[in-house]
């Protein structure tokens, strides 16, 4: 076994990176959780046992924080059915033009006629294949906002584990693959998606989840852009 030639200040600085990697990894799961199914009971639960900072540095964040803390500290007896009715209104609507909701597909607010399955879906589609990663059972497009955010948190959970092992060259790697995502495809497209979530939606709830997800998608491309400059 080869000796460990990492210092005792590398060690500290490895570790600190992946615990905010676990911050990071969180958050997207949180958020692609909001964005896979219909909130539960268990969700509510969860989120209301959350701590939410009042003052973070991006306004979308806060927003989004103050919003979710509003409805979630204001919850009823209906308040899983109210979700389920508001998801089905922001995310799917009914059907009449292509822009009765807050479709959640990239595809959809990067084709000219705003249609499912297009360039955007092959594109991550091959990031998820060349990162040996696939979708199982869920039948919905490789493009949804769900599926992408657990892109990027399966991604800092491997950023974590190469940082802990001490493994620089492949956590680099990783924030790299992460933060081109990031700018090719996320912060390309959710902003249209944040802004007709805010039309569409009639709760607290997914407008703070509209606004939380763009402070952070913001927030997280100026943490990797700025760990991707100190490694050069």
């Amino acid at each position: 076994m080869a000796a460990d030639t990492t210092t005792p200040e590398e060690h500290t600085d490895y570790q600190e990176l992946a615990e905010l990697m676990d911050s990071r990894a969180q958050t997207d799961g949180l958020l692609a959780r909001i964005y896979r199914v219909e909130a539960d009971q268990d969700l509510l639960d969860e989120m209301r046992g959350m701590r939410f900072p009042t003052a973070t540095g991006n306004p979308h964040v806060d927003e989004g924080y103050k919003l979710l803390y509003t409805y979630l500290k204001g919850i009823w007896d209906d308040s899983v059915t109210e979700l389920a009715i508001d998801y089905v209104n922001t995310f799917i609507g009914h059907g009449v033009n292509a822009f009765s909701a807050a479709y959640p597909f990239e595809s959809v607010h990067t084709s000219e006629r705003r249609l499912l399955m297009q360039e955007a879906r092959d594109e991550v589609l091959a990031i998820y294949r060349a990162n040996h990663l696939k979708k199982g059972k869920w039948k919905q497009s490789e493009d949804h906002i769900a599926l992408e955010l657990e892109f990027m948190q399966v991604m800092s959970k491997r950023s974590a584990d190469a940082l802990r092992a001490g493994n620089e060259d492949e956590a680099v790697n990783l924030i790299a693959t992460q933060y081109n995502f990031l700018e090719d495809h996320l912060i390309n497209w959710v902003p249209m998606l944040v802004s007709d979530m805010l039309k569409h939606a009639k709760t607290d709830f997914y407008r703070g989840a509209a606004e939380l997800t763009l402070g952070f998608l913001e927030s997280d491309e100026e943490v990797l852009r700025d760990l991707l400059e100190e490694d050069e």
